[in-house]
């Protein structure tokens, strides 16, 4: 990853983490849905590597990716995959499971691997190999106290991102957990939904996004100006 992903990559995780997941795109959709995800002010996008032809729509982007904006592969299984994405400037590399092998593949090539865990034993496993990030899956279906529990063992300043049945609706009970950020799946994009359509969902998850720092920071001065 060079120097210019690299801070794109840690600015998007420290101000707006939060990461579309493309599952089911095609190359010929990929430039309007992308477009449409960067003007609404997304930073962080996923390929699945299940959708059709995804190498395609992943270097298609990368060829013309913004400076401030990353992407890169889901449903990555396999550690070979790891060199391709390097080579296309496509630092993510997000898992749906914890497999050390693609971790430590992902690290070698200097990329960002964002790893799918449920259990303690999932979450510790990828941090100890290096994950970058990690996603809790499926989030909805564990709940906010799942993660509140798992969370008092999990290394400090290691992002958790909630995926799974996440969408505006559940996003401000998830930040009051503490939780870092979020993937949106199909309730963000799904296989023939336009473009259009796309960018209006993510811009109200990103206005919902702003929304939820704006309440924590005005918590933060009440609760300053209260021990002044």
């Amino acid at each position: 990853m060079n120097e210019t992903r690299k801070f794109a990559l840690e600015a998007a995780l420290r101000e707006r983490p939060l990461v579309a997941i493309l599952r089911g795109i095609t190359p010929e959709e990929i430039d309007a849905v992308f477009d449409a995800l960067v003007a609404a002010g997304f930073k962080l996008i996923e390929i699945p590597l299940n959708s059709p032809r995804a190498w395609d729509s992943i270097a298609a982007i990368a060829r013309r990716c913004p400076d401030d904006v990353v992407i890169g592969a889901g449903t990555v299984l396999d550690p070979m995959h790891a060199e391709r994405l390097a080579d296309l400037d496509a630092p993510l590399l997000i898992t749906p499971n914890t497999d050390p092998e693609v971790i430590r593949a992902g690290v070698e090539h200097g990329l960002a691997p964002m790893i799918g865990c449920m259990t303690p034993s999932e979450a510790l496993a990828a941090a100890k190999a290096g994950a970058t990030a990690l996603k809790l899956f499926p989030a909805a279906r564990l709940g906010t106290g799942y993660f509140k529990d798992i969370s008092a063992i999990l290394p400090k300043g290691l992002p958790v991102l909630a995926v799974g049945g996440i969408d505006k609706s559940n996003m401000s009970e998830w930040h009051a957990f503490g939780v870092a950020g979020f993937g949106f799946g199909s309730n963000l994009y799904k296989p023939g939904r336009k473009a259009a359509e796309v960018g209006e969902i993510a811009a109200e998850l990103v206005a919902e996004w702003r929304r939820l720092l704006e309440v924590a920071h005005h918590a933060e001065q009440m609760e300053r100006e209260a021990d002044a």
